[in-house]
């Protein structure tokens, strides 16, 4: 068995055993199919909707795609933690300086099993986590806010409270997209092995002005 899977989770659920399955390749990916609930609903799209997405992720150097599966390897859950676009800020620190986690979602029936946590957590078992600049964005426009029952401001916490048990804390910055609504968040987990120099650079990118 590899490293990376031994790491894997087993959450009981009521629909049985879900597994947390770290480092999926894309060629496991293409033998999976997302739950019926991943779509669009009323209120809310999913963000990714395609295993063509997450394979796409997954072949990308040191990304780290989370799955969570039922016995019939359904997908009920994502994590997504990869490189920023090419087109953003976070690039102009170098390549595999920060990775971000651009996903985490569950399956509507199957949340407040602790499932998401999970994800995250596996997502950040990287080898490298010490070594880079781990962020998350979450943009209020792209929350189940309907499918939560929770308002914009409760979904924030929600995240906040998801994140802060590893590392992530609330960071300014005045980077457009997430400055359009103030309750957009930006958080970030700075690893133990990131350079001073690095760690100066982050603070000023942060605000626009490049290192």
């Amino acid at each position: 068995m590899s490293d990376s899977r031994q790491k894997e989770v087993v959450r009981s659920t009521p629909v049985g055993p879900i597994q947390i399955r770290p480092f999926c390749t894309p060629s496991e990916i293409q033998a999976y199919r997302f739950d019926d609930q991943f779509g669009t609903h009323a209120q809310y799209k999913s963000i990714y909707t395609k295993r063509e997405t997450l394979e796409k992720h997954a072949s990308k150097t040191d990304a780290n795609v989370v799955l969570a599966l039922t016995e019939t390897e359904q997908i009920v859950g994502f994590g997504v933690f990869s490189q920023p676009e090419a087109d953003e800020r976070w690039t102009e620190l170098g390549p595999g300086v920060m990775m971000e986690v651009k996903a985490v979602e569950v399956s509507r029936s199957l949340r407040s099993r602790k499932i998401a946590g999970d994800l995250v957590r596996l997502m950040l078992t990287h080898p490298k986590i010490e070594q880079m600049i781990a962020y998350m964005v979450g943009y209020s426009w792209t929350w189940d806010l309907d499918g939560s029952g929770m308002t914009a401001q409760q979904y924030r916490n929600m995240l906040i409270r998801l994140f802060n048990p590893h590392g992530f804390i609330e960071l300014q910055t005045n980077e457009p997209n997430i400055c359009l609504k103030p309750e957009n968040l930006f958080m970030a987990r700075i690893g133990s092995e990131v350079s001073d120099r690095v760690r100066q650079d982050f603070k000023w990118l942060r605000f626009g002005v490049s290192p």
